[in-house]
């Protein structure tokens, strides 16, 4: 891997003998720039990151600080590596060396817990199948098409699908992201004012079951293939909701669950292309009543160059899938085109709440 230089090397003060900053042919150098464009263009943290998550390093130091041979004993890692590693992760936040060898969490490193309330241990998987794909994202630059497809010869979910280790980690990163969802989206939308949902694309249905725990007057059908809902019934019933939702095998390309208050895609339609995403919305729409609202839960990158994370899950969608986030703009013309309008988006921290209407119906609110 090469590095163009590291903070230390970049940063050296006037008193180092170089300046700060001097003229360059393109204007002003700006020493911290140099330093801040390494620190992001490196992958050195978000692989070490993803190494101690693999070894469940901040589960050994729940209980309180421990040396490197204590953490390299219960991990079964190689000592001396991992001190290297848990060095290199203290100086970004991610633990702390507190004294002659003996690392402690910090804020930044609590949610790695396996038993933090919102762990997210599993969200940062490393997974070989996905960089590989990276390490060709020119591909998809120069192409349009996913780099994943090119390197492993079978679109994204195939290639998982037939690998079940693999698939279960992705999974579990899914499951992982779900908690964050719940705590935010949850908030951001009236969903006491339905019935009844039918989650399209559930997965194992850990969102519909948050939904259902936080909502005892709720009913819900999970629609998902068969092979995938066969994960359901042990997801529901660990959540107390198993009485309260109905699992449905099936393709929503041929038909889904019809005549409930809600129909929640939850980040189904940036893993189709347009054609492919306007037959599923207009077989969503022969589901619905007069009075359903459709509610697309998926980051919806904004304009200008604020930081939104909608803008990197872009970008991750297309190499991984070779599709993309739409626009608030491009989420109206498809909907339209499928027969529904888009009646808001409610941006949160993770993901938006986008929802939509029948066409030719008003903002009539959600019957019971």
């Amino acid at each position: 891997m090469t590095n163009p230089g590291t903070p230390a090397r970049l940063g050296r003060s006037a008193g180092d003998g170089e300046p700060p900053s001097r003229e360059g042919r393109g204007g002003r150098l700006d020493i911290a720039a140099f330093v801040r464009l390494t620190e992001l263009a490196d992958y050195i943290v978000p692989f070490a990151l993803r190494v101690v998550c693999d070894l469940r390093v901040a589960d050994h130091l729940a209980g309180g600080p421990r040396s490197t041979g204590e953490l390299a004993a219960a991990t079964g890692a190689h000592e001396d590596s991992l001190r290297r590693l848990l060095r290199a992760l203290a100086s970004r936040g991610v633990f702390a060396e507190v004294a002659g060898d003996r690392f402690e969490l910090t804020p930044l490193a609590q949610p790695l817990r396996s038993d933090h309330p919102l762990s997210l241990r599993d969200a940062f998987p490393l997974l070989a199948a996905e960089v590989e794909a990276w390490a060709h994202a020119d591909h998809s630059v120069w192409t349009g098409r996913p780099a994943f497809e090119l390197v492993h010869g079978r679109p994204y979910w195939d290639h998982f699908g037939a690998h079940p280790a693999q698939g279960r980690r992705v999974d579990a990163l899914q499951a992982a992201a779900t908690g964050l969802h719940l705590r935010t989206l949850v908030p951001a939308y009236d969903w006491a004012a339905l019935d009844s949902v039918v989650d399209v694309g559930g997965g194992n249905g850990t969102f519909v079951a948050g939904l259902l725990a936080r909502f005892p007057g709720l009913r819900a059908t999970l629609f998902d293939l068969p092979d995938v809902v066969a994960q359901a019934p042990a997801v529901l019933a660990a959540a107390g909701v198993a009485d309260r939702c109905e699992i449905v095998g099936g393709s929503f390309f041929d038909g889904v669950p019809a005549g409930a208050g809600g129909y929640v895609l939850k980040t189904v339609l940036p893993g189709w292309d347009d054609e492919r995403a306007g037959a599923l919305l207009r077989r969503v729409r022969e589901a619905m009543r007069p009075d359903s609202r459709l509610i697309a839960l998926e980051a919806v990158p904004p304009p200008g160059d604020a930081f939104d994370v909608a803008k990197l899950f872009d970008v991750q969608t297309l190499v991984m899938t070779g599709t993309g986030h739409r626009t608030h703009e491009e989420l109206a013309g498809l909907l339209e085109g499928a027969g529904l309008r888009l009646v808001g988006v409610t941006r949160t921290a993770t993901l938006a709440v986008v929802e939509a209407v029948m066409g030719d119906a008003g903002p009539a609110a959600p019957g019971r």
